[in-house]
């Protein structure tokens, strides 16, 4: 048993947490920071139009980062209860074989990108003002698919094998050439929105790269093996089972976009797409510290679930959801009470600070629920259950928002619309609340059945 593997089994659940989320939760921070600061590159560079254009394209990137997640995520936790099960020959197969998956993924991501941008833009809201924008965009985005979906998938794997740091320090590289690249390539480069995506790409590459060099000079628990042609179809169809619940959680965020987008063209027009756009960044830097501890969150539950001590898995579910909570209270809190400054620093369009502002209060109006709603999920990603995980990851945006939506913004226009979110947000947190406290009854008996645990 190597020494990170000892301390996933052994260590008390509360340093183990810290030591595996604050890297991850850095790393999302960074991310989410990049996200930000890019959007107010592209809002002083471009103007509102651009923000419109990136928020028309983000929801295609989240489909391509959707794919990437389900084989990461999917993989990462075969190989956490391998490790934990003490199988490494499964482990390493496994990560093979979601290279192989993830490289053919992006290849057939960037041909059918290519050959129907123009539809994919129209179905995801893009007026003809902000098309020309959002075309040229995404031209450039989409070439580097193959290494959004491979950068996804070797964070996962080097936090299944507990290697947080490594996972943190490739998201920082990534996010950190970002930021530099940005204002090259928009401002002195005088690309436009064009050098935003390029910077976007080039960063995604040297990130990828960093974890690549980390297993080719075999620093992991893995060694990496990556044989195209050793394909094992069981391995393969129970990551994407167990990724399907990532996958759903993502795809669900643009079919998401998709309808608000439409909704939003009739209701509110141009400025409002481009508020949704400042208003999704906001929500999202708020709401990355809850997915960080959920990476580290993951990798412990499932080791421990694989090495049946279920003890450990619930706690560390417990501490995990009083940490998220936290986190999204004081999200709450900042969305709140500061809605103008917010706004205001993406853009000095004054009318759209104006309107933006009370919609970002009533959309944020139950994000506090949302951190208990995440490692709820996120639960049961980790111990290989995809039915509970994939149902509570469409609930929030497909199952509620998506007829909330319909139905609001019948009733009230654009209000409605805003109103949708904390509706949904409320509603999924009770249906989580339901499958968790069911779980939670199955853990508790096999607890009490199981002899290791019956001595103590």
């Amino acid at each position: 048993m190597t020494d990170r593997e000892k301390m996933m089994e052994n260590e008390s659940i509360g340093k183990l947490l810290l030591k595996l989320s604050l890297p991850a939760t850095i790393a999302m921070m960074v991310q989410a920071l990049y996200n930000f600061v890019d959007t107010i590159f592209i809002g002083r560079g471009v103007g509102t139009l651009g923000i419109a254009a990136i928020s028309i394209g983000f929801p295609i990137q989240m489909v391509v980062m959707a794919f990437g997640q389900m084989i990461g995520i999917g993989g990462a936790s075969i190989i956490s209860r391998s490790l934990g099960a003490k199988d490494k020959d499964k482990a390493e197969l496994t990560f093979g074989n979601m290279v192989s998956t993830g490289i053919v993924m992006g290849l057939i991501i960037t041909i059918f990108g290519s050959l129907f941008l123009d539809q994919l833009l129209s179905l995801f809201g893009a007026t003809e003002t902000i098309l020309p924008y959002a075309k040229d965009y995404m031209q450039v985005i989409i070439y580097g698919s193959v290494f959004f979906v491979l950068g996804m998938i070797f964070n996962n794997t080097v936090r299944a094998e507990g290697a947080a740091n490594i996972s943190m320090f490739s998201l920082l590289i990534s996010a950190g050439m970002n930021i530099i690249l940005d204002p090259i390539f928009i401002f002195t480069f005088d690309m436009g929105i064009r050098g935003a995506a390029l910077a976007t790409v080039i960063s995604q590459i040297i990130g990828f790269s960093f974890l690549l060099l980390y297993y080719l000079t075999n620093k992991g628990i893995l060694n990496f093996n990556f044989n195209p042609f050793k394909w094992n179809f069981k391995i393969i169809i129970e990551t994407f089972a167990i990724g399907s619940s990532a996958f759903a959680r993502q795809v669900a965020g643009s079919v998401m976009a998709i309808v608000l987008n439409n909704l939003l063209a009739v209701y509110g027009g141009d400025l409002s797409i481009a508020i949704y756009g400042v208003i999704n960044r906001l929500i999202m830097f708020t709401l990355m510290p809850l997915f960080g501890v959920a990476q580290g969150y993951l990798p412990i539950s499932g080791f421990n679930y694989g090495a049946k001590k279920f003890d450990r898995v619930k706690e560390v579910m417990s501490l995990s959801m009083i940490v998220t909570s936290i986190f999204s209270t004081t999200g709450f809190i900042i969305l709140q009470f500061f809605p103008h400054f917010l706004i205001g620093i993406f853009s000095k369009d004054l009318e759209l600070i104006s309107q933006g502002a009370p919609a970002l209060r009533i959309a944020s109006a139950c994000i506090w629920v949302v951190g208990f709603q995440v490692i709820g999920s996120s639960l049961f990603q980790a111990i290989g259950k995809a039915g509970p995980a994939l149902i509570l990851s469409m609930s929030r945006q497909i199952l509620i928002f998506i007829p909330m939506a319909f139905l609001m913004s019948n009733l009230f226009g654009l209000l409605g619309i805003w109103l949708s979110f904390p509706i949904s947000d409320g509603l999924s947190a009770l249906i989580t609340l339901y499958f968790v406290l069911k779980e939670n009854k199955i853990m508790k008996t096999k607890i009490a059945n199981d002899p290791v645990y019956s001595e103590k």
